[in-house]
C-alpha cells in the first residue's frame, strides 16, 4: 500500500463500490455522489469536480496514480473544489447524462470522465483523462484546477451562464429526438445492411479500422438478415453478404489475441486493426453478448469452431466470474495486474520455453512429449518470437486466421486433427501454470443488467447446443436476482447492484428490460413458469415506471426518483443494447405468449418514437434493428403439449440445433395463469405433441419436430 493510501482515509471508506473504495486512501477529499456534497459545495462556494469511471478501467488507474494520489494535486483540489467520486456502472444515470454533455462539446467521451460544474449540478467543462501537468496541448489538471479557481472568483456568473447554455442545448437534443418518430416500414433494415458492407473491414473482420471492439449488436442483426427472405427490396446478395460479414468477423475475433487462447473469453477490444492486441479488461456484458452471437452463428453456418467458442465462454464465467455460493455473476476483470497492462496474459519466448519442456503438477506424462520441436510448433503457430510481438518482448497469443494454422501443420507434416491435438496439450500446461500468477482485479459488483444479459445467453445457448446445465447455470443466477434484487413487496420493484450483503440503487429502464427478456428466455429453456410470471410482472412495472406518455418509448430514470437536470431516453446501442432495444424484445415475446395487446402496441409505439432517428442512421441502432426485424416479420408460436416440461424441451431439441428462428416463441401448455388463450387452448396430450400457431390459430398437431421445422422454416 502507499504512503499516502496509509495517512489518508475519506469518506468513500464507507461505500460499497470497489472503484470507490480503491480512492478511498487518496489525499483528494473524496465523497461520493450525495446530496451533503451539494450542500456543502454550495456553504462553501465551490464548483463541483465530479470524476467518473470503473474499477476495472487502466486509464482511471493511470490518473489516479499521477494526480489523485499526489499530496500538491489533492491540495489544489480540495481548495478550489467539492470533489464526487462515481461509479459508472453503479450510477449509470449519472454517467450517461455527463458523457452525453463530453460528447457534445468534444465530439467524443471516454473514461475516466471529468466534468466541473455548479453546485446546482450544471457543468461547464468536460473531458476524459489528462495528465498531471499540461503536455502536448493537453491541458494539466494542476493548471485546470488554478484556472477554474480563479475564474470561479472573478466571472462565476460567466461560468453559471455558460453552463445553463450547455444544459439548455442538450434539453434541446433531447426534446428533437423525442419529435423524431415516423411510419415504421423496413427500409432501415436494407439501408443498414448497405452501410455495414460498406464499413466492413473484409480482410480482417469487423467494422471499420482500429481500435476494434467484439461488438455483438450488428452481428447479431446480421445473423437475422442472413436468414431474412430475399425480396425485389432485399436481394439474395445482400443477404449472403450478411453472412459473409458475420462470418469472417467470428473466425477472425475468435483466432485473435482480443480472444484469451489460454483462459477463454473476449477482451474488451483490440487496439489495432487486426483483432491482435487488445486492450486485457475482461466484462461481463461482453461475454453475455457474444455468447449470444456465437450461439446463434452456429445456428445459422453449421460451423463447430462457434459451439466451441460459445462453451469456452461459459467456461471461463462459471470458473472466473461467477460467485461459487450465490450463483450471481462479477462485474468485471481488469486488464492490469502488478501495475503492469496484460502482464497476467503474455508470455516471454522464455517463459514459454521453460513452461511448455516442465512436467506440470497436472501434467507429468506429458513431460516426454512435450520436447522442444511442440515447443517449436506452439510458438509459430501463436507468432511468438524471442524479440515478442507485444511490450517488453512479450508475446500475445493468437493465430490470425485457419490459413496459418493450415500453413504451419503442412510444416510440420501434421494433419489439422494432430496439429490443434499439440497446441490444446500446450494451452493446458499454460493455463496451468498461470494460475500461479497474480491475478488481475476483479469487480465483484453484482449488477442486474449484465448478469441479465448473461442470463438471457446461456438460456438460448442451453437450447441450441443441448446443454441442459448452462440453463441450470441461468437459473441459479435469477433465483438469486429474484429473491435478493427483487423487493417482494407489490408493485415488485426491482434493484440494480449488490455488493458486500447489500442490495442497493433503484433499478434503472436495463434492469427492468434486461431481466424481463432475460426471464422469457429462461422460461423457453426451462418451461418453468414462475420464470414467466415475473418476467411478465417486471415488463408490466417497467412500461408504468419509465413510459413516456408523450411521445413513447422509455425513459432510463424511474418517474420514482428524482429527475437529475433532465430525464433523458438512451436509444443508441453501444458495447450494451439500449434499454429500449431490449425493451421492445422483451415486450415483443411476452405479448406473443401471453396475449397481452397492450405489449405489442407499446412494442410499435416504441419503434415509433424513434424511427426518425433510425431512419436517419441505423447503424448506430443495431439492437433496435433486431427488435424492428420481429417486429414487422411473421411470427410463430410452437406449443409443446406433453406430460411435464422436460419432455416437452426434449422434444424440441432439435429444432434449435438445426436453424436460427429468431421470429418463434415456444411455450408449454402448463397452466401457468399467464398464458395466452391460444395456448391455454390446447389440449393436454400423453405423448409430446406440437401445434405450430399464427395469428391466433394453429395447424394441426404433429408429434414429428422435423415436420415443425418444415412449417417454421416454409413460414420466415
Amino acid at each position: 500500500m502507499a504512503a499516502t493510501q496509509a495517512v489518508h482515509e475519506n469518506r468513500l471508506a464507507q461505500e460499497k463500490s470497489p472503484y470507490l473504495l480503491q480512492h478511498a486512501h487518496n489525499p483528494v477529499d473524496w465523497w461520493p455522489w450525495c446530496d451533503e456534497a451539494f450542500d456543502r459545495a454550495k456553504s462553501e462556494n465551490k464548483p463541483i469536480f465530479l470524476s467518473i469511471g470503473y474499477s476495472t478501467c487502466h486509464w482511471c488507474h493511470v490518473m489516479e496514480k499521477e494526480s489523485f494520489e499526489d499530496e500538491e494535486v489533492a491540495r489544489l483540489m480540495n481548495d478550489a473544489f467539492v470533489s464526487i467520486k462515481v461509479d459508472r456502472e453503479e450510477r449509470p444515470e449519472v454517467d450517461g447524462l455527463y458523457m452525453s454533455v463530453c460528447q457534445a462539446i468534444n465530439g467524443s467521451g471516454g473514461w475516466p470522465l471529468t466534468i466541473i460544474m455548479t453546485p446546482d449540478k450544471l457543468p461547464f467543462f468536460a473531458g476524459t483523462y489528462m495528465p498531471k501537468t499540461s503536455k502536448l496541448g493537453q491541458p494539466g489538471l494542476e493548471e485546470l484546477t488554478q484556472r477554474v479557481k480563479q475564474l470561479w472568483a472573478k466571472n462565476k456568473a460567466g461560468l453559471v451562464a455558460n453552463a445553463e447554455q450547455i444544459t439548455e442545448a442538450l434539453r434541446e437534443m433531447e426534446e428533437e429526438l423525442a419529435s423524431r418518430g415516423g411510419d415504421v416500414n423496413e427500409q432501415p433494415l436494407v439501408s443498414a445492411v448497405q452501410h455495414y458492407e460498406r464499413t466492413f473491414d473484409k480482410e480482417c473482420g469487423g467494422f471499420g479500422f482500429a481500435p476494434k471492439f467484439p461488438t455483438a449488436s450488428p452481428l447479431l442483426f446480421l445473423l437475422r438478415r442472413a436468414v431474412a427472405r430475399a425480396t425485389p427490396s432485399y436481394p439474395a446478395e445482400l443477404r449472403q453478404a450478411a453472412l459473409h460479414m458475420v462470418s469472417v468477423s467470428l473466425e477472425r475475433m475468435r483466432a485473435g489475441g482480443v480472444y484469451d487462447y489460454v483462459g477463454f473469453g473476449f477482451h474488451r477490444y483490440a487496439t489495432d486493426r487486426e483483432w491482435v492486441v487488445p486492450h486485457f479488461e475482461k466484462m461481463l456484458y461482453d461475454q453475455a453478448l457474444l455468447l449470444w452471437v456465437y450461439t446463434e452463428g452456429f445456428q445459422v453456418a453449421q460451423n463447430t469452431q462457434y459451439s466451441q467458442t460459445a462453451v469456452e465462454i461459459v467456461t471461463y464465467v462459471q470458473r472466473d466470474l461467477m460467485h461459487s455460493q450465490s450463483g450471481a455473476f462479477f462485474s468485471a476483470e481488469d486488464a492490469d495486474s502488478e501495475g503492469v497492462e496484460g502482464k497476467f496474459y503474455v508470455w516471454t519466448a522464455q517463459e514459454l520455453q521453460v513452461t511448455l519442456r516442465l512436467p506440470p503438477l497436472l501434467f507429468p506424462t506429458l513431460a516426454q512429449d512435450l520436447l522442444g520441436a511442440d515447443t517449436e510448433i506452439f510458438m509459430s503457430a501463436h507468432h511468438c518470437t524471442i524479440a515478442g510481438n507485444f511490450e517488453h518482448r512479450a508475446n500475445i497469443l493468437y493465430t490470425a486466421h485457419q490459413g496459418h494454422l493450415d500453413t504451419v501443420a503442412k510444416r510440420y507434416s501434421l494433419s489439422g486433427e494432430e496439429l490443434n491435438s499439440k497446441l490444446s496439450r500446450c494451452r493446458d500446461i499454460l493455463f496451468e501454470r498461470r494460475c500461479h500468477r497474480v491475478r488481475p482485479h476483479r469487480d465483484e459488483k453484482v449488477l442486474t443488467d449484465w448478469n441479465a444479459l448473461m442470463i438471457g445467453a446461456l438460456s438460448k445457448a442451453s437450447r441450441v447446443l443441448n446443454r441442459r446445465d448452462f440453463a441450470d447455470v441461468a437459473a441459479r443466477a435469477a433465483n438469486f436476482l429474484i429473491t435478493t434484487m427483487v423487493k417482494q413487496q407489490e408493485p415488485i420493484r426491482l434493484m440494480h447492484r449488490y455488493m458486500r450483503g447489500e442490495a442497493g440503487v433503484a433499478g434503472f429502464l436495463d434492469d427492468y428490460a434486461f431481466f424481463s427478456w432475460a426471464l422469457c428466455e429462461l422460461y423457453m429453456a426451462t418451461f418453468n413458469d414462475a420464470f414467466l410470471r415475473v418476467s411478465y410482472s417486471l415488463a408490466k412495472e417497467m412500461v408504468k415506471l419509465f413510459w413516456d406518455d408523450s411521445n413513447g418509448g422509455f425513459y432510463f430514470t424511474s418517474v420514482e426518483e428524482p429527475v437529475l437536470v433532465l430525464r433523458r431516453k438512451e436509444i443508441a446501442d453501444g458495447a450494451v443494447p439500449a434499454g429500449n432495444s431490449m425493451a421492445l424484445l422483451a415486450m415483443l415475446n411476452l405479448a406473443y405468449i401471453t396475449g397481452d395487446t397492450d405489449l405489442e402496441e407499446r412494442a410499435h409505439k416504441t419503434v415509433a418514437s424513434m424511427y426518425g432517428a433510425l431512419a436517419k442512421a441505423p447503424a448506430g441502432f443495431a439492437q433496435m434493428l433486431v427488435g424492428l426485424d420481429l417486429l414487422l416479420s411473421p411470427r410463430s408460436l410452437v406449443v409443446a403439449s406433453a406430460p411435464n416440461a422436460q419432455a416437452a424441451l426434449a422434444g424440441l431439441d432439435p429444432l434449435w440445433q438445426r436453424a436460427l428462428l429468431p421470429h418463434t416463441v415456444v411455450a408449454h401448455n402448463s397452466g401457468a395463469g399467464v398464458l395466452s388463450s391460444t395456448i391455454e387452448g390446447v389440449p393436454k396430450q400423453d405423448r409430446c405433441t406440437f401445434y405450430v400457431c399464427s395469428g391466433g390459430s394453429c395447424k394441426p398437431p404433429t408429434e414429428n419436430v422435423e415436420e415443425v421445422a418444415r412449417l417454421l422454416l416454409g413460414a420466415s
